[in-house]
């Protein structure tokens, strides 16, 4: 038994947990805050699968003034743990959830006139004097107001009582260092914030840079910083691997053995059979599964440690469990399991799982399910 994040009581008979460093959190958020530049903790996704409460608290201690979400429900929840500050919604705030949002005091993304209409109606029905950021599409075409619409689209939203706080786009390959569209991005927002200018309006926040674009395009960071992936110790790409060494991932994820059993040479392993020990060997069974968050993808792939040397994930990953092929080597139940992090003089991190599942270090950790128990030092 262990105490929750809010203090409630929490059982917890299997071995298997998410540890995460908050004191990781606070030094990639120093790390990576530039001068002169404000820090936007991006939480959405239970915080990328680290909690998202928890992750949010540890950001502003360092120094983040906003906290970035996806979703209406995410802000109300960050209110409702307690957590102060502006909350920028990054995407419009659905039909129907305007009063609520700014009720929590979340702050809207705009970029259609649809969400301007309802917006400035809920406004009204409040009697609040709102604050925006409007979302420019600069190239990446998900969502977005188009530059030549920006300077009436601004014009009707003043109109309507509301006010521009902030002015935004979002880089679609600031991860791949050589390509120029991110420039080209840029030059398009620079632009589009002169038009503005032009017409008598300046935002007081300009915005541009996630996590990439912080490490290696400072002409990016302008008035506030949004900082994601980076801030939970990973790389976003391998071009800035040499950047990223001044980080410190946050995340660890471990089990235990619960079962041993010695397989004849030619027996196959989990379901479909799919693999073949060529000796006699020592399986282990680890109690994690694909319901977990750990990829069916993984199975004849992967490889964990056990005693500070790793061995392979033999067969299909179940729902439950997964089995780990320990050739001679002396294995018993009870034996920790590390799936990400580091035992001994080895390491997995959450890129070598993605390289196994042909996917981003991102999806490894926000795949990461409820039913695993996050517990948290630093």
């Amino acid at each position: 038994m262990w105490m929750g994040d809010r203090g409630t009581r929490v059982m917890r008979h299997r071995p298997t947990v998410a540890v995460v460093d908050l004191g990781a959190i606070r030094h990639n958020v120093r790390t990576l805050k530039p001068r002169g530049s404000e820090v936007m903790a991006v939480v959405k996704a239970n915080g990328y699968g680290h909690g998202s409460v928890q992750v949010a608290r540890a950001a502003q201690s360092a120094g983040a003034q906003w906290l970035g979400v996806a979703l209406v429900e995410e802000g109300v929840d960050l209110r409702d743990a307690g957590l102060a500050g502006p909350i920028l919604v990054l995407t419009e705030f659905p039909p129907g959830s305007e009063k609520e949002a700014l009720a929590a005091g979340l702050t809207p993304s705009l970029y259609t006139d649809e969400g301007l209409d309802r917006l400035t109606e809920a406004a009204g029905a409040l009697g609040r004097r709102v604050g925006v950021h409007v979302k420019v599409d600069t190239g990446m075409h998900r969502v977005g107001i188009d530059p030549a619409r920006l300077v009436p689209f601004v014009s009707r939203l003043l109109e309507a009582g509301l006010e521009l706080e902030g002015l935004w786009t979002h880089f679609a390959k600031s991860e791949e260092m050589a390509d120029p569209f991110t420039w080209w991005q840029l030059q398009r927002f620079t632009r589009a914030m002169a038009d503005l200018r032009g017409a008598g309006v300046i935002p007081r926040y300009r915005h541009a840079a996630n996590s990439a674009a912080i490490m290696s395009q400072p002409q990016a960071h302008l008035d506030l910083v949004r900082l994601g992936i980076a801030m939970y110790g990973l790389c976003p790409s391998h071009d800035l691997a040499e950047a990223a060494r001044r980080l410190r991932p946050a995340l660890s994820w471990k089990s235990a053995v619960t079962m041993v059993k010695r397989v004849d040479a030619g027996e196959a392993i989990s379901y479909g059979l799919t693999y073949t020990v060529q000796r006699a060997s020592t399986i282990a069974t680890v109690p994690v599964g694909y319901a977990d968050g750990y990829s069916r993808l993984l199975g004849g792939k992967a490889e964990v440690l056990i005693g500070g040397r790793r061995y392979p994930v033999a067969g299909t990953v179940t729902m439950d469990q997964f089995m780990v092929d320990c050739g001679d080597e002396r294995v018993a139940p009870g034996d920790e399991v590390v799936l990400i992090g580091g035992q001994g003089d080895e390491q997995i991190t959450a890129d070598d799982v993605a390289g196994w599942m042909g996917t981003i270090n991102y999806e490894v950790v926000c795949g990461l399910s409820e039913r695993v128990p996050r517990e948290y030092v630093g």
